[in-house]
């Protein structure tokens, strides 16, 4: 299906029921005969512009701001990142000081099928790629944006 398709089959789901979570909402797609990928998922959700409430998702009403876009992954990591190292599946990305987080938000936001997830410090963020070789895979991609 289309990406122009699926974001119309969410946004009926999300305006006919309650959906607290990433996971319930792929749940109902795939109900609706619709498999996506978390990563694909997250991405339609922030293009949407969907919020998160304490009743699950929803799309924003009269005053509910969005929160604004992160800057593209590439420029994040060219002001900010210092260091790219692998360790069997792990990539550790040194920041400046207090860079990590924003930094692993637009890489997160990417949705490189090759990681599994981040962790972000202060001025660190821990990489968990599938394996060794696509870690290897994600550092050349990091390190290309550096340059």
């Amino acid at each position: 299906m289309s990406k122009l398709t699926r974001q119309q089959l969410i946004r009926q789901v999300v305006e006919e029921r309650a959906v607290p979570s990433q996971d319930d909402l792929r749940r109902a797609l795939k109900k609706q005969g619709m498999s996506v990928a978390q990563a694909t998922l997250s991405r339609d959700i922030r293009e949407l512009g969907l919020l998160k409430t304490p009743e699950g998702y929803s799309f924003p009403q009269n005053g509910q701001v969005l929160e604004m876009a992160l800057p593209s992954a590439a420029r994040l990591i060219r002001e900010f990142v210092q260091d790219v190292r692998e360790a069997q599946n792990l990539i550790v990305v040194k920041t400046s000081v207090g860079s990590a987080q924003p930094v692993a938000a637009a890489l997160d936001a990417e949705g490189w099928p090759e990681a599994v997830g981040s962790l972000a410090g202060d001025d660190t963020i821990l990489i968990i790629a599938t394996t060794k070789k696509s870690a290897a895979k994600l550092a050349a991609r990091i390190r290309e944006m550096l340059a």
